[in-house]
């Protein structure tokens, strides 16, 4: 019985991390359409995770004899990865405003396939085109992708409508340009996303090479954030009124970002694949779509198109094509004693910086 209960609790644990990152998206889309400024929810959520992370350099540096020194090196590349990590956030944060967190959370499955192509393109994973494995990577990767097109470019008949009106934008000037086409910025930005963070987990790899410590390492790319997107925050966002906080869905929207996804989130993603292995935590990720048609249907009052259900079937068949390949290929290196694992291998053992929200 205790076994069972232990064998649970990884499954539980990977359920709520997926829930938090589709809520979050929610959450994230109902302050904006309340008249939250994006740039100033950028900024507020970059500098309470900050804060909320600041015990973490303290209580590891008692440990200092464990981990290897902060250098000036070591900090220059964080600073760096926060620099592609608010390009990121930006384009989130837009791609979700002009669309819906069901394609946000449906572009998120792109990453794994976005960072099988920039290891390839940096000759960090190997292909072997006779083997089984690197086959299905490749063609997981290249279904994935298509499944993002098709999910973006083609909505097709409503097929399931819900019950309460669409959510409206009272505090929003007029847009220029029609919805269909802020539907494709929308997924073009997103996806846009998915290959920085992507490109960002590569560069991961190489700062934990030379600094393994994980949760001191989000505290520093968090506070660079959050020193970023201050100026860009302040030009972006000129009005005064724009920079006062309200007990409305802004608030709870930074709140819930920066305390229960980038926190209590990262912290259990890191202690399931700790407990279960990287390949057990990203079959979760699919789930996320399902979550996000469920809370844009509820709290939304957003319809289901027959396009959407075709391009999430079709990214997540793409997505768990390539994890098959990927896992093919960790027995064979672990039947081989190891030797012949890649970098890009390497940053897929990285849950905690790879389970952030888009808005990271």
């Amino acid at each position: 019985m205790e076994g069972r209960a232990r064998g649970l609790l990884p499954f539980v644990g990977m359920i709520t991390v997926v829930l938090a990152l589709a809520s979050n998206m929610v959450v994230m889309k109902m302050a904006l359409s309340d008249g939250m400024n994006k740039y100033t929810m950028a900024f507020y959520s970059n500098a309470l995770s900050s804060l909320v992370l600041l015990p973490c350099p303290f209580i590891f540096s008692r440990r200092s004899g464990s981990y290897p020194p902060l250098t000036f090196s070591v900090l220059r590349k964080i600073f760096l990865l926060a620099v592609a990590g608010l390009a990121a956030q930006m384009c989130g944060y837009v791609g979700i405003d002009c669309s819906s967190p069901l394609l946000g959370t449906a572009m998120m499955n792109l990453i794994p396939a976005f960072t099988f192509v920039v290891a390839i393109i940096l000759r960090m994973e190997k292909v072997n085109w006779k083997s089984l494995s690197s086959q299905a990577k490749i063609v997981g990767t290249i279904t994935s992708i298509l499944g993002a097109f098709v999910f973006t470019l083609y909505k097709g008949p409503p097929i399931l409508r819900s019950p309460l009106p669409p959510s409206v934008q009272p505090h929003r000037p007029p847009v220029l340009l029609p919805r269909q086409s802020n539907w494709i910025l929308g997924g073009f930005l997103l996806a846009a996303q998915a290959f920085l963070l992507a490109s960002s987990y590569i560069f991961q790899a190489f700062i934990l090479k030379d600094y393994p410590v994980v949760m001191n390492i989000m505290f520093y790319v968090m506070f660079f954030l959050a020193i970023l997107s201050g100026p860009l925050s302040f030009i972006m966002a000129r009005e005064p009124q724009s920079w006062i906080l309200k007990f409305d869905a802004g608030l709870i929207s930074i709140l819930y970002s920066a305390v229960v996804v980038t926190t209590f989130g990262s912290a259990l993603g890191v202690w399931c694949v700790k407990q279960t292995g990287p390949v057990y935590v990203s079959m979760f990720k699919p789930l996320g779509i399902v979550f996000a048609v469920g809370l844009g249907f509820i709290f939304l009052g957003e319809t289901l198109h027959l396009g959407s259900l075709i391009g999430a079937i079709v990214i997540v068949m793409g997505f768990y094509l390539a994890v098959w390949g990927k896992s093919k290929e960790e027995e064979k290196t672990m039947e081989g004693g190891g030797a012949g694992g890649s970098l890009a291998s390497t940053s897929h053992k990285i849950p905690l910086l790879q389970n952030q929200p888009p808005s990271v």
